[in-house]
């Protein structure tokens, strides 16, 4: 006896649903992760372990590719607590990471909407700083 062309669809659909459900249900099979962070945002949670060091070592750690250029292009540029600072190579070394609520990569194209054409091929990295 052949099965029915309803049987052999019934048989595809359940076999698909359950696939699908499984695949679903594993949640991606990387065991228990935390959050899913923003690769462009370093917070001050992010930065506590790290508080001993400068604004560039911890970069460098957490985000290293902010600070790899791309073809081309030269280092962002650091905008802190609103204010234009240069040159992120240099500035960052200045700025200790405890004293940091937020680090953010704006790539060129969104520094450009941003600061307008002034900023660099490299981005712009902003810095606010934990108010006292």
């Amino acid at each position: 006896m052949h099965p029915s062309r309803r049987q052999i669809i019934l048989t595809f659909v359940a076999t698909f649903g359950l696939t699908a459900l499984a695949g679903c249900a594993s949640g991606g099979g990387g065991g228990e992760r935390g959050p899913r962070r923003d690769p462009n945002l370093i917070t001050a949670e992010e930065l506590a372990p790290h508080a001993a060091l400068n604004c560039r070592e911890a970069i460098d750690r957490l985000r290293p590719r902010w600070l790899r250029g791309r073809g081309g292009a030269t280092n962002p540029i650091v905008i802190q607590d609103g204010n234009r600072m240069g040159d992120a190579s240099t500035v960052l070394e200045g700025i200790r990471a405890a004293d940091v609520e937020s680090l953010r990569f704006l790539s060129p194209a969104d520094a450009t909407m941003r600061y307008g054409t002034t900023v660099t091929t490299g981005g712009v990295i902003e810095v606010v700083t934990r108010k006292r």
